[in-house]
């Protein structure tokens, strides 16, 4: 499991578990309670390409950045380290 930090989003962190290509869970540490329990359950299965092409660049309330778009970015540093 590997545990991202946020920055500029309500969510403090984000714990992240792969299994291969996919994601097996997702538990986001703060935040908009239903939302992030929402985003997880959706993910939960997906290949991370999908959830990192759906989701990078989604913005909350001109943040320039969301959960969601923390997601993309940590799936995106994750498939880095295993590159």
């Amino acid at each position: 499991m590997a545990v991202y930090q946020t920055k500029g989003v309500c969510s403090r962190s984000i714990e992240i578990e792969l299994e291969g290509s996919k994601i097996k869970s997702v538990k986001f540490n703060g935040g908009c309670n239903g939302n992030t329990k929402g985003i997880s359950s959706l993910v939960k299965g997906m290949e991370v390409d999908e959830v990192i092409a759906r989701w990078k660049g989604t913005d909350c309330g001109g943040r320039g950045t969301s959960c969601p778009d923390h997601l993309a970015k940590a799936l995106e540093a994750m498939k880095a380290q295993n590159a």
